[in-house]
């Protein structure tokens, strides 16, 4: 067993990482540091620039804002700068209502926002907010680093808060050593009294899909693979659950129903796609409950770890990092021990590696429904005793260099990638 400082390390790790989200995190995120901001000036502001790294945009430009009917970024910023409490974290809309939509609609009309890209190397996650009222007084709030995370503060000249120098890593999830070692012996080792709080994401998160159920979400993915027609193609068999009950939630999620999920790593998609297949298979199983949290710790502490040397935005689509983490959960529900979590993870990379991010969006659950089916692939192979070789593409012998080799590309190779999504996502349909 691990000793038990390092458990608690890796416990508050978890704490920090698994959070509950309301919204798509980038413009959540942007409405967080607006609400600082304007908490800051002590009023509401007369005037708000919102300065954005280049994935900040891309994530936040078409994807619904809860409770709202709209999209985009400037109704969370306005909704930001009167309803939101920073106190609240990324659920910090959760009090909007119908009359502060409205209200908000008005902040917009009279162009009291103003977007832009932040010049220079600002790093891939960075919000600069500056509030101004009628008399000229301003606040200034930026996030780096992470959705939540606060690098610098200022009223007027007075800085309140001033890290900046910190602001392209991410300290959280960079403080705790891991190795895909250390992620099963914790997952499978530690008492279950300690980890038994993530329970609180299988509830969060199967809420959020048959809610979406009910409802008319974005394209309607899991209500598709849900209705009777489309089982008597596919079968109502755990598999079609297991695609049915991921979509559903990340539709809702990604049409701006004001639904809470629990994210991992700064995503609700991540958040959801490390849980729900997890869930829906124990389920269809007959797993006990011990065996549904440690295959549920299994899979977002894979997510954790993986994103460690990703970062929390690439051009490579989060569904890759967090599927991989539930095809692990998933194999060893079938019984896999760690040879065999270590050959799904290979056949997971082997085959979802290069997947783009082309921003939040509806879309975005039928990406997850494509990560969730090789989820499964991987660990039904993995458990034939397939696995793909050190010979075929970017796969080591190691599957911690496996692991870097993936995220190498998603960080670094992907770059230009990166830049050329966001020049199409910004000049199409007259969008500059």
């Amino acid at each position: 067993m691990l000793p038990e400082n390092q458990r608690k390390q890796i416990i508050s790790l978890i704490n920090r990482e698994v959070v509950p989200a309301i919204g798509c995190t980038e413009p959540i995120a942007a409405a967080l540091c607006t609400a600082k901001a304007k908490e800051i000036l002590g009023c509401e502001p007369r005037s708000l620039e919102v300065l954005l790294s280049a994935n900040i945009l891309k994530n936040a430009m078409g994807v619904g804002i809860p409770g709202t009917g709209m999209i985009g970024l400037p109704i969370a910023v306005a909704l930001g700068a009167t309803i939101g409490k920073s106190a609240y974290d990324l659920e910090v809309l959760k009090d909007v209502t119908p009359e502060a939509v409205e209200y908000a609609k008005k902040i917009i009309y009279r162009n009291a926002i103003h977007i832009g890209l932040k010049a220079g190397d600002c790093g891939k996650l960075y919000i600069e907010v500056i509030a101004a009222d009628a008399e000229g007084n301003t606040a200034k709030a930026i996030i780096s680093g992470g959705h939540t995370n606060f690098v610098y503060l200022a009223d007027n000249e007075n800085v309140i808060l001033d890290t900046q120098t910190c602001c392209h890593t991410d300290d959280s999830a960079d403080s705790v050593n891991l190795s895909m070692r250390t992620v099963w012996e914790f997952a499978m080792e530690s008492p279950l009294d300690e980890i038994r709080f993530i329970l609180e994401a299988r509830r969060l998160n199967k809420a959020a899909a048959e809610q979406s159920f009910t409802g008319q979400y974005g394209h309607e993915v899991g209500r598709t693979l849900h209705c009777a027609r489309q089982r008597a193609v596919m079968g109502d068999s755990p598999f079609s659950r297991v695609l049915s009950y991921t979509s559903a939630a990340c539709d809702a999620r990604m049409a701006g129903a004001p639904i809470p999920v629990m994210s991992n790593s700064g995503s609700g998609n991540q958040g959801i796609a490390a849980t729900l297949p997890v869930v829906i298979y124990a389920e269809e199983m007959f797993a006990s409950e011990e065996q549904t949290i440690r295959a549920l710790i299994l899979s977002h502490l894979t997510v954790i770890y993986i994103k460690q040397s990703l970062g929390r935005l690439s051009a490579l689509c989060g569904c890759v990092v967090a599927a991989t983490g539930s095809a692990c959960g998933i194999c060893y529900l079938m019984g896999g021990d760690y040879d065999k979590v270590v050959a799904t993870t290979k056949n997971m990379i082997a085959n979802l590696t290069g997947m783009i991010c082309d921003g939040a969006k509806p879309s975005c659950s039928m990406k997850l429904s494509s990560g969730v089916s090789t989820a499964m692939i991987s660990a039904m192979m993995a458990m034939e005793g397939q696995c793909v070789t050190s010979v075929e593409g970017i796969i080591d012998d190691d599957i911690d260099q496996t692991i870097r080799n993936l995220t190498h590309i998603g960080r670094d190779g992907m770059n230009e990638t990166d830049k050329l999504i966001l020049d199409i996502m910004t000049h199409k349909n007259g969008c500059v």
